[in-house]
Parts: C-alpha cells; sequence; structure tokens
C-alpha cells in the first residue's frame, strides 16, 4: 500500500503500524514458496527409460 492509500485508509494504516502488513508477508511467503516448489520438483533433469 503507497503512502497515499493510506491517508485515505487511516483504519489499515493503523492496523499495519500494529500487526505489520499481513498482505505484504502473505505474498513473500507465497512467492517463497513457489520457487523453492520449483527447485524442488524440477524433473527436468530425469532421463526418460524405455518400459
Amino acid at each position: 500500500m503507497s503512502p497515499a492509500d493510506s491517508a485515505e485508509a487511516p483504519i489499515y494504516a493503523d492496523l499495519v503500524e500494529e500487526r505489520g502488513d499481513v498482505p505484504a508477508a502473505a505474498r513473500q511467503a507465497a512467492e517463497e514458496t513457489l520457487r523453492e516448489a520449483d527447485r524442488v520438483l524440477d524433473f527436468s533433469t530425469l532421463e526418460v527409460t524405455a518400459a
């Protein structure tokens, strides 16, 4: 949220001050999880064997 937005939403600004920016923290955690999943689930190095 930009400073201009928080001026228009003082309740939100107060909550961010008290509790932290929860949506931003959730977004960051989701991005880190996606990066980790991409790394762990990378099957491009597996060889295909004939059955």
